[in-house]
This record gives structure tokens, C-alpha cells and sequence, in this order.
């Protein structure tokens, strides 16, 4: 089953025909709302906001643990991220889509593993390549097959959050390698590695970062609504193409 974790600008999924909300539980504590369960084009689908449905919980208090977990139990398999992004590199203007390939953990003091108990044995995952290949894959045919540009690749620095970033800061994520900045993709894609989920990112660009294009002198919060309307209009429409071709 598809799971989706939608964040800014995607606390629900339009497309979703919903047939019931379930409260789950888990060992971690509460993931970030009830889990909407549903059916796109008659494939079943899972779908959890993850600032919650009022878009209440800041990236940092985000129990990432909980979610995942919740959305495996669920029957979740395959996880796509949809992450709202700030543009380093000079081509991910707002209103770009991007599929991530590559990431550089920044954030500090978020409950990362699920191997932090003396009761478990510590597992060491391979995190070389932290998307699965596989998922990103059928999101770039979806992409296409959606007639949707989606930049395939490119690394992105996690952020602590909440705050935005400094230039400077934004100059250093740009020698350290990074093409956009988010604050919410670690330690999310560690814990499903950990979880064995097949996990793949939508990256969504809503504005340039700190000291770049347009946001040289400052980050123009009032203008990302619109541009993230736009862009998750698309994000669905990938999304709708996905499950399309999942049911074939």
C-alpha cells in the first residue's frame, strides 16, 4: 500500500476518496493526527499530514518515530514524502518539483532511531543512497506520464527549523554540496530505512533560499502560499498517475 506524508501546503490530499479516519497508537508515542484512509483510482492509499491537520506541530517536535511506525502498521510499504523546499541551486526557482537523491543531516536533538533501547539490539543501516531507488523511479514516470517536469536529483540539507536559514548559513549548505533546504527530511528517512519502507521524497521549491534570487534581501513568506497551491495542484496529479500505474 502507498502511504503519503504530506507537509506545508499539503495537509490533505483532494484526490483521496476517504473511507475512514484511524487513530493509531504506537510504542513512540502519538503519531502527528489520525491517518486518512482512502482510495485514489481505486488503489487503497494512507495519508498523514505531518505538521498535523491544522498544520500545528513544528518540524523539530514533529514525532517522526510515531509516524512511520503508524503508517506501517497500517500496511503502508511505500512512503512518498511531500516536503516543501527552499532553492539553492540556481535552476529550483519556486515552483520547481525535485526528487532528492541525496541528503546532509544538520538537524540535532530529534529522536533519530528506533535502536536507542537496551532491550534491542543496535542494527547499523546502509544509508549510502538514503531514497529508494525503486519509488523514485516510478515517480519520475509518473511525473512524465502526468505530463509534470520533475528535476530528477539533487541533495537536500535537513534544518533544524523553525526558523528560516541565514545567507551564510545557506552559503555553507552550498559548499557542504546541498541544492535545497527543508526542515523536516531527517530523521524521517533514516527511521523508514530502518523500518525496511521504500521511501522517496517530492521536494517541492515554494522559495528561494536565504540570499538567493528573489529572497537576496529576505524571504517573502507571503508569497509561498501561492506558489505551493500551484505546485501541490501538480503534486497530486503525479500522485494520482502513480497509483495509476501501480494498478496495472
Amino acid at each position: 500500500m502507498l502511504g503519503v506524508i504530506g507537509g506545508s501546503g499539503l495537509t490533505q490530499l483532494s484526490n483521496l476518496e476517504a473511507t475512514r479516519r484511524q487513530v493509531v497508537r504506537t510504542p513512540y508515542g502519538e503519531p502527528s493526527g489520525a491517518l486518512t484512509i482512502g482510495t485514489i483510482r481505486g488503489r487503497e492509499v494512507v495519508f498523514l499530514a505531518r505538521h498535523g491537520y491544522a498544520h500545528t506541530i513544528a518540524p523539530h517536535e514533529v514525532n517522526y518515530r510515531a509516524n512511520l511506525w503508524a503508517l506501517r502498521e497500517q500496511g503502508a510499504d511505500d512512503i512518498v514524502s511531500v516536503a516543501s523546499v527552499g532553492g539553492i541551486r540556481a535552476d529550483l526557482v519556486p515552483g520547481t518539483l525535485a526528487l532528492p537523491d541525496q541528503i546532509i543531516d544538520y538537524t540535532h536533538g530529534r529522536a533519530s532511531t528506533y535502536f536507542d533501547q537496551t532491550d534491542r539490539s543496535v542494527m547499523h543501516i546502509d544509508f549510502t543512497h538514503p531514497y529508494c531507488a525503486a519509488l523514485r523511479s516510478r515517480l519520475a514516470a509518473a511525473a512524465a506520464a502526468a505530463d509534470e517536469a520533475i528535476v530528477e536529483g539533487g541533495t537536500y540539507a535537513a534544518t533544524q527549523g523553525p526558523r528560516l536559514e541565514t545567507a551564510a548559513e545557506i552559503n555553507r549548505l552550498e559548499r557542504d554540496g546541498a541544492d535545497m533546504v527543508g526542515m523536516t527530511g531527517m530523521p524521517e528517512a533514516a527511521l523508514a530505512r530502518e523500518l525496511e519502507l521504500c521511501y522517496a521524497a517530492i521536494a517541492v521549491v515554494v522559495n528561494f533560499a536565504a540570499g538567493r534570487g528573489e529572497s537576496s534581501d529576505g524571504v517573502r513568506l507571503e508569497d509561498i502560499n501561492a506558489v505551493s497551491r500551484e505546485a501541490m495542484a501538480r503534486v497530486r496529479r503525479i500522485l494520482d498517475q502513480l497509483v495509476s500505474a501501480d494498478g496495472h
